[in-house]
């Protein structure tokens, strides 16, 4: 007997040597109301499958206690000391094999299960109104029907074998047979993580599929009392993994008990080398957990969320991949390796989950002050790396030089990473019980909340504290690098060319109301959205005060960056003054719910608006929307009737109202300057959108309440009213025959010329263009010396209304559009320093201007 002859179980229970062949007795048992024992919950890692015999003792004892098993009861007399009698070894084998035989019916009812649903799905997804696409059945379903099929046939051939049992039947070649075909175990297992990532997230967008996922019918066993039991599909797609290891521990026993001589034992010897060249060819691939990490209380230690982080240390922003495992959270940095050489991580420190708090923002005062990057830095770190796109795409379609590109893509790569690390500022603190605390930067609410609830979800599991020991520590931080999910830092220059560049334009949403509220509360809404690869948060709703379902009906218009996902955060107002924070940038509000959707270009680009539901632990939350692309939302369409003011030109309004600078223009910028200077955001944050249109009906029609309107209105939704107006104007306010020479203007190097020519260029406006722009200029200047409470620089002005001003219309930019993005970051950028010039300048005034005149030429 090649295999030492260990007997399995005997040392545990001498009386029940049956006990280990209770392959998967527990699992009838546990089924419904138990996950796998390998994989925790939210757990994305791939699970260890153990192939070293000893797995059986555990499997016994665990079976014993589930106190049903499966196999039939044991004979009499059949200790473990009869076995050397090899016709009782025969006995025994019939014994491996029937408890053998009652799993394998449990696991082909299980299949079924699973298959159960598929068909249905299948049928809905050609029509109008599919649960899931056939992509995602594909790839949620991978496999399960030629696996289910595979064990049928074995399950058909062995079954009749043992019920008319006979010592010298051989079935060594259905085992044979079934370890051949294990190559459908590697593509299940190969797909496995992202078939259940796939099932997760359909889940988590289609509430259909959600209820069909969380309760699957398996068919209790023939004779037993139990009908059927109903299991998550988290838990039935984990159910082939851990197949593969029963069928190769009964191939252990089942030699144990042959007689060499028995035709059988060189097939069974052969299925068993087969299974586990498979087994331990698939270990590898799924990482070195051979040094088995495991937690204090003896599981397996798992890794449930990893992700890139920016860490505040010793004063300056680090990146640092961070990894939360069931017990622990790690902070690493990637080392440095030298080429061809496996990258490693380096554990900077860890937190047992027992001692990791979250301080309230009152304890965190002492922290150290996050300094904040003022907005036009980043801003102008957007604009290089949208120029230096485009010069990657235009090297790309002239067949440039791939040095030429790879210098590009590396100074892309330095460029976001540097934005990367400089922009989040929501700070995410943890504290360790016994002594330091940690300070991260998120650029989202989301994210923390994720990182929170993720955190929180284990603490609720009895956990311990501990202290790892430097081998402990070091095969923890060795085991980071395979088992990591988040491979590649969140820039766009590591994304692949073929991947969906995303969408650029603008996306109107309207967040129409919310249901599903316990109590009532004072409640809002923030709208994220991704840009540069990570996610910022671009809107938010009013407050609407003490009530279980908000209707705030408001619609923003979101600038999208290569956007992808549009994310919802509701939350619950704080008021109470002892909870709010020093530090500016900490969201105290408790979030309620937050979800996440794609933005799929081919849906959202259509002319109407698209209503959804998203849902989010139990609050669903109705919104639109519509997305309108860059060439489309920068056209200027005059209007048709001349009576109004948008859409009308300056020179006719000015004239009609005999005044110097449009009334509107001057009542928005009265309205901003009286009571929202210090307005967080102002001109940034964009105003509700109906409000927008009744200021523009009020002001079209020139309706005597303006006044009372105005003052009662929301700050953003006047400041958005000015932009409209602007934007709407026929031709730009800078008009269109100066657009080419304002744009060769700005690219003027030598700083004397630049100056003679802007100053030149601004003499030549219209009367009422060059007035109004003044008076504009001489406001968002003031707008700007707010910068410390209203965070809006001047270079943020700029980028706000350089577009507005200048963009010509129609009729002019045609021509020379190719990628919408690449004349979008060009032209931008310069209309953005033009009037970044001008804010810049010292003050300028009308008389002034007209006065020099005679010094210049006046030929443009």
């Amino acid at each position: 007997d090649p295999w030492p002859c260990r007997c399995l179980g005997a040392h545990h229970h001498t009386s029940l040597p049956l006990a280990d062949f209770n392959y998967g007795a527990d699992e009838f048992d546990a089924e419904g109301n138990e996950e796998p024992k390998a994989l925790p919950e939210g757990s994305e890692t791939m699970p260890y499958i153990d192939e070293s015999p000893t797995m059986s003792p555990q499997l016994s004892a665990r079976g014993q206690e589930s106190g049903d098993g499966v196999s039939p009861t044991p004979t009499d007399g059949l200790g473990t000391g009869g076995e050397r009698d090899a016709g009782k070894g025969l006995e025994m084998r019939k014994l491996v094999l029937s408890g053998f035989l009652a799993s394998e019916e449990i696991y082909i009812n299980q299949l079924e299960a699973l298959l159960l649903p598929m068909k249905p799905l299948k049928a809905t997804a050609t029509t109008s109104q599919p649960v899931l696409t056939l992509q995602q059945i594909e790839t949620i379903f991978y496999k399960i029907q030629d696996i289910y099929e595979i064990h049928k046939e074995f399950y058909d051939s062995l079954c009749p074998k043992v019920q008319q049992w006979d010592s010298n039947m051989t079935m060594g070649h259905l085992f044979q047979k079934l370890a051949s075909q294990l190559g459908v175990y590697k593509a299940f297992v190969d797909n496995y993580k992202i078939a259940l990532e796939t099932a997760e997230k359909c889940s988590q967008s289609n509430y259909q599929f959600q209820k069909i996922s969380e309760e699957l019918k398996v068919k209790g066993p023939k004779d037993s009392k139990e009908s059927h039991t109903s299991v998550t599909m988290e838990a039935l797609l984990y159910k082939p993994i851990d197949r593969v290891t029963r069928s190769t521990l009964v191939l252990h026993d089942l030699l144990k008990h042959t007689p060499a001589d028995h035709p059988d034992y060189p097939l069974l010897q052969d299925a068993l080398r087969i299974s586990q060249n498979f087994l331990s060819s698939i270990n590898e691939d799924i990482d070195p957990r051979r040094t088995a990490v495991t937690t204090p209380k003896g599981e397996t230690r798992q890794l449930v969320k990893d992700g890139f982080l920016v860490e505040l240390s010793e004063g300056s922003r680090k990146l640092r991949h961070v990894f939360l495992f069931t017990d622990v959270l790690l902070c690493a940095k990637l080392k440095k390796t030298a080429v061809g050489k496996h990258q490693q991580y380096d554990c900077k420190w860890y937190v047992p989950l027992a001692d990791l708090v979250f301080p309230s923002p009152e304890e965190s005062e002492h922290c150290p002050q996050v300094h904040v990057i003022p907005d036009h830095e980043l801003e102008d770190m957007k604009m290089k790396i949208s120029a230096i796109k485009s010069e990657v795409q235009k090297e790309k379609a002239n067949k440039g030089q791939s040095r030429a590109i790879e210098r590009l893509k590396k100074k892309m790569f330095e460029n976001e990473f540097w934005l990367l690390l400089n922009s989040p500022a929501i700070p995410f603190r943890i504290h360790n019980r016994n002594g330091k605390s940690y300070l991260f930067l998120l650029s989202s609410d989301y994210e923390r909340s994720e990182w929170r609830e993720a955190i929180q979800k284990l603490q609720k599991k009895d956990l311990q504290a501990f202290v790892l020991s430097s081998v402990e520590l070091q095969v923890l931080t060795g085991s980071c690098f395979k088992l990591r999910t988040v491979h590649n830092i969140p820039v766009t220059s590591n994304k692949d060319d073929d991947e969906s560049p995303g969408l650029y334009g603008f996306l109107h949403v309207i967040v129409h109301s919310a249901k599903g509220f316990k109590q009532s509360a004072n409640l809002y809404c923030t709208l994220e959205v991704d840009s540069f690869g990570y996610f910022v948060s671009k809107a938010k709703t009013r407050v609407f005060r003490d009530t279980t379902e908000p209707q705030w009906n408001e619609e923003f218009e979101i600038e999208l960056e290569g956007s992808q996902s549009l994310r919802i955060l509701c939350y619950e107002k704080c008021y109470d003054k002892t909870k709010l924070n020093k530090d500016n940038n900490e969201i105290v509000d408790k979030i309620m719910g937050k979800g996440q959707i794609q933005l799929d270009p081919q849906a959202v680009q259509t002319k109407n608006w698209h209503m959804d539901v998203i849902e989010m632990n139990g609050i669903k939350v109705e919104f639109s929307m519509k997305f309108t692309s860059r060439d489309m939302s920068l056209k200027r369409t005059p209007s048709k009737k001349q009576t109004g003011v948008f859409g009308v030109k300056i020179s006719v309004v000015t004239k009609r109202e005999r005044s110097k600078v449009p009334y509107i223009v001057r009542q928005c910028i009265e309205e901003v300057e009286k009571r929202g200077i210090e307005e967080v955001g102002i001109y940034r944050i964009s105003g509700v959108a109906t409000d927008i249109q009744a200021l523009k009906a009020v002001f079209d029609a020139n309706n005597k309440d303006i006044l009372v309107m105005l003052s009662d209105m929301d700050i953003n939704a006047i400041a958005g009213t000015l932009k409209l107006y602007f934007r709407e104007l026929p031709e730009p306010l800078l008009t269109d025959r100066l657009y080419p020479a304002f744009m060769e203007g700005i690219a003027l190097s030598d700083p004397a010329a630049k100056e003679n020519c802007m100053m030149h260029l601004l003499r030549s406006l219209p009367d009422p263009n060059l007035i109004t722009f003044l008076f504009l200029l001489e406001h968002l200047k003031r707008v700007a010396e707010k910068e410390p409470i209203n965070k809006m620089s001047l270079h943020n002005l700029a980028t706000v209304f350089g577009p507005t001003l200048l963009r010509p219309s129609e009729g002019e930019s045609k021509g020379h559009l190719t990628l919408a993005s690449d004349i979008w970051s060009h032209d931008v950028m310069a209309q953005v320093q033009v009037l970044l010039y001008y804010l810049q300048h010292p003050p300028i005034s009308f008389t002034e201007l007209k006065r020099n005149t005679l010094y210049f030429s006046t030929d443009v």
